[in-house]
């Protein structure tokens, strides 16, 4: 399995004065969809019995919900509890999954547990109300919605979410994949560096991403799958760090797809051509490279091609 390895551009760009100053992070990622709406398709708490009070949706397993503000998930609905963590203050669930949901006295989906067969409507248990810690969707599967761990991406075709691991969070979230390459970019590329270096940028984090969510096989110690760490392990991805620049430049190529082969490459980068010891041409891409190829008046097309050897870009 390839690894990409650390790259010194991330704290680099922090330090620089070239814009690319350190990047504020919004609340913790929730997974895409959480808006307190207990919608089709996914799994709700309600803090209190009943379905009622507030309530806290979700479209993936979770292995731990957290306990403090402002890393827990926490109840998001109008009502009583809106606002405070779920872990251990839910009362009853909703499940519109389509799925098994089992919910877990422990976190990493550990000891006693109860399920809710898909579409039911319950209260938790005496052994669970006010004492969950976890819940599987599809209590012998992974991370995404029912479970499920394969992604709906194809060679032609860009998977819609991403299952990131929060590695700091100790969780999974299935992330709308565009929000994922737009909050990853920033954090890759510094942001006032010339458009070509930024489409350039956004071409290789998103074949990058795509690749893994139709490749991976990872799973995390208590069996959820995930296809991409949050950090510099695979990409660093910061919920809420999008900017305008990095946005424009993945608006402008997310219409286009890198091919090798007629299937979707696994675009690497490092900082410069020499600063990583794996570096192999034809398979990364300098990131300080691109930006002065991009000074000098290069496409991103030109730049991605200098790099990465034997590639088509369509769209």
């Amino acid at each position: 399995m390839s690894k990409r390895t650390t790259r010194a551009l991330s704290v680099a760009a922090a330090a620089m004065t070239l814009g690319g100053a350190v990047v504020a992070t919004a609340a913790p990622a929730m997974a895409a969809g959480r808006n307190g709406v207990c919608d089709n398709g996914e799994f709700c708490l309600y803090y209190n019995s009943g379905e009622k009070g507030s309530v806290s949706d979700f479209t993936g397993s979770v292995a731990d919900y957290g306990a403090k503000q402002p890393s827990c998930f926490d109840f998001k609905g109008p009502g009583a509890g809106k606002g405070k963590c779920v872990k251990n203050s839910a009362a009853s669930v909703w499940n519109r999954t389509g799925k098994t949901v089992r919910v877990y006295f422990n976190s990493n989906y550990g000891g006693r547990y109860q399920d809710f067969k898909a579409g039911t409507k319950g209260n938790l248990n005496s052994g669970l109300k006010n004492q969950n810690a976890s819940h599987k969707i599809g209590p012998t599967g992974g991370g995404g919605p029912g479970g499920g761990c394969k992604t709906d991406g194809t060679n032609t075709k860009a998977p819609s979410t991403i299952l990131v691991y929060r590695v700091g969070l100790h969780r999974v979230d299935r992330v709308n994949f565009k929000y994922y390459v737009k909050n990853v970019l920033p954090n890759e590329w510094v942001s006032s560096w010339p458009r070509e270096s930024l489409r350039a940028g956004a071409m290789a984090v998103k074949s990058y991403a795509w690749w893994w969510a139709m490749h991976s096989t990872r799973k995390t110690s208590g069996g959820q799958c995930f296809d991409v760490y949050d950090n510099t392990s695979s990409q660093v991805y910061k919920p809420g760090s999008a900017k305008a620049s990095t946005n424009a430049a993945v608006d402008a190529t997310w219409g286009v797809r890198m091919n090798r082969g007629g299937s979707i490459f696994m675009a690497q980068y490092c900082s410069t051509s020499t600063a990583c010891g794996a570096w192999r041409n034809g398979d990364w891409m300098s990131q300080y490279g691109s930006r002065d190829k991009a000074n000098a008046g290069w496409s991103y097309s030109r730049i991605l091609k200098a790099y990465y050897s034997r590639i088509t870009l369509s769209s």
